[in-house]
């Protein structure tokens, strides 16, 4: 018993553990450049109003041609131009961000809530619940991802709401074969055996016993697949199927000005860096998470 015990994992404190994890980073400086980027977009979102020169949906030079962020005084008046009805593109990216840094992590979180409870039962009960539930995720997986956006949002139309539901319902899945690979190997360790042996539920073993231990795979992936999230976001918006309009949305910015694009070139290029730059800062903060794993 005293082996058992000892190999029980310590618990520390939630608010302990995430201080000791931004502490983590600073062992990574491509952990360090990639959380820089995100918390970059994360206060343009949250200071947008103070940030940005000028209100998203304003056309603030009706009736002419767009501006090019190089023009003379009105280039300096609007740093990246405007688009083809005048308004300024960098108020729209800056309240863009808010779009993005809101539904994309709600939908990323909404997706590993039901990923892994899904992947710890299939993984920790087995038997028929591993068939039923590895069948679900199997049948959902057969399909290409962007073909079952379309198909649900085109059905139920497109929402906030709506891009949540479907992203979940989409993404769910793959994590639950995470979730449940991971599963698989700690059910065997002591300290479940212990719990098993106190008499725990299996709920309580699952989540309090195996979950907290399988976190560090699931980090990682919760970073990768955030830009997944985001890139989806920015694809939904550029097919019509995002945020209904006039509400800035980078993906939307560029399916209106598409048509534009050879002529006005700057007006969907810096949504497209905006996007580029946040899923590149979620993708190099998963690295450095990766990289410091690899450490300890």
């Amino acid at each position: 018993m005293a082996d058992v015990a000892a190999d029980i994992p310590k618990r520390e404190p939630l608010i302990l553990r995430i201080l000791k994890s931004f502490v983590l980073l600073r062992e990574s400086g491509v952990a360090m450049i990639g959380a820089g980027i995100i918390v970059f977009w994360v206060l343009m979102a949250l200071f947008a109003p103070l940030v940005a020169p000028f209100p998203p949906n304003a056309t603030l030079a009706p009736m002419l041609p767009p501006f090019s962020p190089f023009d003379g005084p009105e280039g300096g008046t609007f740093w990246l131009g405007t688009d083809h009805i005048g308004r300024d593109i960098l108020s729209r990216i800056i309240y863009g961000s808010q779009t993005v840094l809101i539904y994309a992590p709600i939908a990323t979180v909404c997706a590993y809530a039901v990923g892994i409870l899904m992947g710890v039962v299939a993984g920790y009960k087995g038997g028929w619940w591993d068939d039923i539930l590895s069948f679900v995720a199997n049948l959902i997986l057969s399909f290409p991802v962007l073909v079952l956006y379309v198909i649900i949002i085109a059905t139920v139309g497109a929402s906030g709401i709506n891009i949540l539901i479907a992203i979940t319902f989409a993404s769910a899945p793959g994590i639950m074969r995470i979730v449940r690979g991971l599963v698989l190997d700690l059910r065997t360790r002591d300290y479940v055996a212990a719990a098993q042996t106190r008499g725990e539920s299996s709920m309580w073993i699952m989540l309090v016993e195996i979950l907290p231990n399988a976190r560090g795979p699931l980090i990682v992936d919760a970073c990768l697949r955030l830009g997944y999230v985001t890139i989806t976001i920015g694809v939904l918006g550029f097919l019509g199927l995002g945020l209904p309009p006039p509400n800035p949305d980078w993906g939307g910015m560029i399916n209106e000005t598409r048509t534009m694009a050879q002529v006005f070139p700057w007006m969907s290029v810096f949504p497209c860096l905006a996007i580029s730059s946040l899923v590149l800062g979620l993708n190099l903060l998963a690295d450095g998470l990766r990289e410091i794993s690899i450490k300890d």
